[in-house]
């Protein structure tokens, strides 16, 4: 039996831009995508704090250094730039791998820079 699984996130980042007029997906900068172990094509669930949206895409990577979030495609209706968004991404473990189970969590300030990253989850209480 497979269990899904919190796999990564990137929480409470700022939209940067919305673009309509694209193919889809969502722009990420390439060291966020680094650091919350994403990649190019990835399926993702964003989460958007400011209107409850909740909907699914697919990782692109940004420039480096520019912190992007930016929403493309239809995806971008969805969102206004300056909103708080959380981009999710999930596994599939075997129940021995959770053992040593640890999502990756990256907290980003409000210019998308990295304040911290943890393997707990926050805002949890235990």
């Amino acid at each position: 039996m497979t269990i899904d699984m919190l796999y990564s996130k990137i929480h409470r980042a700022t939209v940067t831009d919305a673009n309509l007029n694209y193919v889809g997906s969502i722009t990420i900068d390439e060291e966020l995508m680094k650091v919350s172990k994403l990649r190019v094509g990835q399926k993702v669930e964003i989460v958007n704090i400011n209107n409850g949206e909740r909907f699914s895409t697919y990782v692109i990577e940004g420039p480096r250094g520019k912190r992007d979030m930016c929403l493309n495609g239809a995806a971008a209706r969805k969102v206004e730039v300056g909103d708080k968004i959380i981009v999710i991404s999930y596994a599939s473990y075997q129940e021995e791998e959770l053992e040593d189970y640890k999502p990756t969590v990256v907290v980003v300030d409000d210019d998308n820079n990295i304040d911290f990253i943890t393997n707990e989850l926050v805002g949890s209480d235990k």
